[in-house]
């Protein structure tokens, strides 16, 4: 029986652009005949029936026929990424998936997507790692990202980059862990970081198996 998108969670995709490691966009790297990107924009679309791309470079991406969205809020990294999806989104429940994951598999993400839970942001944890952009958030957080960055008051670090992250996100809100210790629904794989030239060959040898 054909499982039917689901339409009370909109599925985001973060395509971040050029990475420092990488030296390019990883999001438009090939694996066979598709690009990275492309094979993300398909899991999710069997998934999800609304898919949005959060992007700074539309034009890039206009062959993935999605809608797109660029940041409202600029040099937040990927929380930059995640409020400019939940404002456009219009559903409550939304899941992010990054382009650094993209041996992220249906059973896993649906796994996680299916977690009852009251918190409004719920994220794995596996081998000692919470995954922040592979998780469901609540569309009614945007307003604390906003705070957020307002009492943020522009600060950057030493790389230039915002003082504030994903990371204070959940220390402020609060966060449901999934933990998936007895089964093999999580492995190193589905959340494998692909952000090197070296994970790109390890993705493609995983890929041809």
């Amino acid at each position: 029986m054909t499982v039917q998108p689901d339409k009370n969670i909109t599925g985001i995709i973060l395509s971040g652009g050029e990475s420092s490691r990488m030296g390019f966009n990883k999001s438009l790297l090939k694996i066979g005949e598709k690009t990275i990107i492309e094979i993300i924009s398909d899991l999710m679309r069997s998934i999800f029936d609304k898919v949005i791309l959060s992007t700074n470079e539309p034009e890039k991406y206009e062959f993935l026929k999605l809608p797109m969205v660029k940041d409202i809020y600029t040099n937040y990294g990927p929380l930059s990424g995640i409020h400019s999806g939940l404002v456009y989104s219009s559903t409550e429940r939304n899941f992010f998936l990054s382009c650094d994951l993209p041996l992220m598999n249906e059973k896993s993400l649906r796994y996680i997507i299916n977690y009852k839970t009251e918190k409004k942001i719920a994220i794995p944890f596996y081998n000692g790692r919470t995954q922040h952009l592979c998780g469901v958030y609540s569309k009614s957080i945007s307003r604390e990202i906003e705070k957020l960055i307002s009492n943020s008051g522009n600060k950057t670090g030493k790389n230039g980059k915002s003082i504030i992250s994903v990371k204070d996100l959940i220390a402020k809100i609060g966060v449901e862990l999934i933990r998936n210790e007895n089964s093999n629904t999580f492995n190193e794989d589905v959340f494998f970081n692909m952000n090197t030239p070296e994970d790109y060959e390890y993705v493609k040898r995983k890929y041809s198996l």
